[in-house]
């Protein structure tokens, strides 16, 4: 069975919400697994046992998440020449635009020869002062049901053998 791995980083609560929102989607689709892991948690094992990915990271001053990037420190070299042609899709929560959030994860993706399967998703919360930004974040329905609809079509492309 084919196996779809999450990996996420989130302080406030935004990005996490959204990786839920993804794995329970997938997890509605049969014929493939699908496993949910922050990023400190996640390693080389995990992206050599995957046979896709849905990337989650918040965007913080202009960047993807410290911790999400140590995930890709750790990991890059070991799996470099590996994964290559193994489709992923991104999603990022951003105060701002997340635009460079996308394009980092998507540098990195390429790096690895990863096919992208999905658009990003980006949610932006315009969270500009202080206090918004690290303030827990609530995402709105609409977009965890885009997020729920890249963990399906994630699922369901692993499962029909479609990547």
């Amino acid at each position: 069975m084919p196996k779809l791995l999450i990996v996420y980083y989130s302080r406030t609560g935004g990005t996490e919400a959204m990786a839920r929102a993804a794995f329970d989607g997938a997890r509605e689709e049969d014929g493939a697994q699908t496993i949910l892991k922050r990023a400190e948690e996640a390693g080389q094992a995990d992206l050599l046992e995957a046979d896709g990915y849905i990337f989650a990271a918040p965007e913080n001053l202009a960047a993807i998440a410290g911790v999400m990037k140590a995930f890709y420190d750790r990991t890059y070299y070991d799996v470099l020449g590996k994964i290559e042609g193994r489709p992923y899709a991104q999603m990022a929560c951003a105060g701002s635009d997340g635009e460079n959030a996308v394009r980092q994860t998507a540098r990195i993706a390429k790096g690895w020869r990863l096919k992208t399967a999905q658009e990003p998703i980006v949610v932006c919360t315009n969270a500009q002062t202080k206090e918004a930004i690290l303030a827990p974040k609530t995402i709105p329905e609409a977009d965890l049901a885009r997020c729920r609809d890249v963990g399906a079509a994630m699922a369901a492309g692993l499962a029909m053998g479609v990547f």
